[in-house]
């Protein structure tokens, strides 16, 4: 029975199946609050801790479920119950003056006594010393003296995800878990992509981050390119030409494979380390793609004609050994048509034909429909980031200024965090091309996971924010097969990924299930809070109860990362570095008149700045 001697037992065992233990309260316990020591602690709050002592071993469990609903199964009938239950998790054991460790040796007995959780405990659980992999990103929620601390190698290497419903903080989090990730102090070394969908995370860090954009917004941003020669051939052919028939690839991959080996043939001094005979279509080597067209369109739409009955129709050379010919591009006129020129880039003009029969290409493929295609790209200015790479533009025989080692090094070699806002990127492409960025860099940590920047030695974190929208379990595109693949695989090789989300419910379950930290913030939905708690790990998918009841910023945190699930407040940047996704305010409010409450002052002005805007696709004119 509970003491004045020792008002820290509140309780007893009962029931016991596997790791759920059914505690009654004593009836001598008449009051929500004990106080120990002068704190007073809530007794029986789902959510709380209890512990059960063993001898020199503390067993430790959750509360996950409190009232007449937790009375056992086999006593549910009998009318001298009562009502003063609580159905514990247990979670883990440690002895005095050791480490908590999750996961228990040996079960309580009947008529245990248990006792509540006090903040010496709580220390002895979440600790507070910063170890060498333990780092503060928080408050525990109820006890702001005890900080958050996450296993950063269990963070990283073993995936995480973060949820909750919009507007519940979910980009302040992650900016905040950044923020952490990222201090010099602590980690001088990390390497951090995010991939912001929307543009939120340019102004949180501009000062400590490359930001890459398809349109620089001022003199720090950087360009982002995708060059179309770092693509391997499928990705390239999709992007291209889009869908192609079966008997057309093989052809192709022969163009491009040659064009790659007459770049290793002009480039030796660049690519001498390289043995043509070993190169694929795939291997990430620069080729023209003015002069793949111009073949092509030659091969497509050139016209011949006979100067007498019975003579053969002319034809493009069928060993494709034309396609790297120099001279077969240059400038001139041979009387019926001027063959075109790849610098600069000039289409053939076929003349009109005297004679009295014009036949068609003799060329095998039938590309006539993507070459057009393929050619409004090459066109249009939005697609420069790919097929015009800034800096990384081959020449006619394959010679670039920059090769793509600098480009790796910019992105995640030059600060511990690069930001790809990919808000300008089309959006009929932008799977295709997130899924080609991650591809890249899952393809450069898995070469070279054992060099010095390679993943192993330098592990690689992907933050994918608004992840729901490319990786959804309907969803086949680039990017979700990428993740997949890097979801089962990358630990192994030092790349690893945090999922970011608002609908859960949307994203492949294979992807959810590999994250092994889960981090919750308030969820609405209860298909999402479905999906959360079966991704659980630690067999707590009652604690999934409280989340829609969670305030704004706090979140339950669970999985691997953290010695025992805890409800924690995250640490926030600054207000003038946080993510550009706060809603606007409509209505006056405390901090002065709303939006809808200002007077009208319409000019002509300002909605020409909103055309402007939105011609230069930039957010800040």
């Amino acid at each position: 029975m509970q003491t004045k001697s020792n008002p820290a037992i509140i309780g007893a065992v009962r029931s016991i199946s596997g790791t759920n233990v059914s505690v009654q309260l004593y009836p001598s316990l008449n009051s929500t609050i004990s106080y120990i020591y002068g704190n007073g602690y809530k007794v029986g709050q789902v959510g709380g801790f209890v512990k059960i002592p063993q001898g020199f071993v503390n067993l430790y469990g959750s509360i996950v479920q409190v009232g007449a609903d937790a009375v056992p199964e086999s006593m549910k009938d009998d009318a001298n119950t009562g009502s003063r239950w609580m159905t514990v998790q247990l979670v883990g054991e440690g002895a005095k003056g050791q480490p908590f460790e999750r996961g228990i040796s040996q079960y309580p007995m009947i008529d245990d006594e248990v006792h509540i959780v006090t903040e010496e405990d709580l220390v002895n659980i979440y600790g507070r010393d910063k170890g060498a992999e333990f780092v503060p990103v928080g408050t525990i929620s109820g006890a702001e003296n005890i900080p958050a601390l996450i296993d950063i190698n269990k963070l990283v290497t073993r995936h995480s995800c973060i949820v909750g419903s919009t507007g519940t903080g979910k980009s302040t989090t992650v900016a905040g878990l950044v923020n952490t990730l990222i201090d010099s102090t602590i980690f001088p070394s990390s390497r951090i992509i995010l991939v912001d969908i929307h543009g939120e995370y340019g102004k949180t860090f501009k000062s400590r981050a490359n930001i890459f954009r398809t349109i620089p917004e001022n003199r720090t941003d950087k360009k982002l390119v995708v060059p179309f020669w770092a693509m391997s051939f499928d990705e390239f052919i999709s992007f291209a030409f889009g869908d192609i028939q079966d008997n057309d690839r093989f052809p192709l991959s022969e163009l491009i494979l040659k064009l790659k080996k007459l770049t290793i043939e002009k480039n030796p001094c660049l690519f001498s380390y390289l043995n043509a005979d070993n190169m694929t279509a795939d291997t990430p080597v620069p080729f023209s793609l003015q002069r793949l067209f111009l073949y092509l369109y030659r091969s497509m739409f050139a016209t011949h004609s006979c100067t007498g009955t019975g003579q053969k129709i002319c034809a493009i050379d069928k060993d494709f050994d034309e396609v790297a010919t120099t001279e077969a591009f240059a400038t001139k006129e041979d009387g019926s048509k001027i063959t075109g020129s790849i610098e600069p880039f000039v289409l053939p003009q076929y003349k009109e034909q005297q004679q009295s029969k014009i036949f068609l290409s003799a060329a095998t493929m039938n590309l006539r429909r993507q070459l057009l295609a393929l050619q409004a790209k090459m066109a249009d200015p939005r697609f420069d980031f790919v097929l015009k790479p800034e800096s990384f533009i081959p020449s006619s025989d394959g010679n670039i200024t920059n090769d793509i080692h600098s480009l790796l090094k910019l992105w995640m070699g030059e600060k511990t965090l690069s930001v790809f806002d990919v808000s300008g990127v089309p959006s009929g492409i932008l799977h295709d091309i997130l899924g080609i960025l991650l591809r890249v860099m899952y393809d450069s940590m898995f070469w070279a996971r054992n060099l010095k920047q390679g993943g192993r030695k330098r592990p690689l974190l992907i933050v994918m924010e608004e992840a729901h929208n490319y990786l959804g379990s309907d969803n086949n595109s680039r990017a979700s097969k990428v993740v997949r693949r890097l979801v089962k695989e990358g630990r192994k090789y030092g790349i690893s990924a945090m999922i970011v989300s608002q609908r859960p419910s949307e994203i492949d379950p294979t992807i959810l299930s590999q994250c092994g930290t889960t981090i919750a913030l308030r969820l609405t939905n209860s298909n999402d809070r479905g999906i959360i708690a079966n991704t659980i790990s630690d067999n707590l998918s009652n604690l999934v109860n409280m989340l829609p009841i969670l305030k704004t910023g706090e979140s339950i945190i669970v999985g691997e990362a953290v010695r025992m699930p805890m409800r924690a407040i995250i640490t926030f940047p600054d207000k003038k570095n946080r993510p550009d996704s706060n809603d606007p305010i409509v209505a006056s409010d405390e901090k002065g008149k709303g939006a809808w409450n200002n007077n009208l002052d319409i000019t002509d002005d300002e909605f020409q700045n909103i055309i402007k805007a939105w011609r230069l696709q930039q957010i800040n004119l």
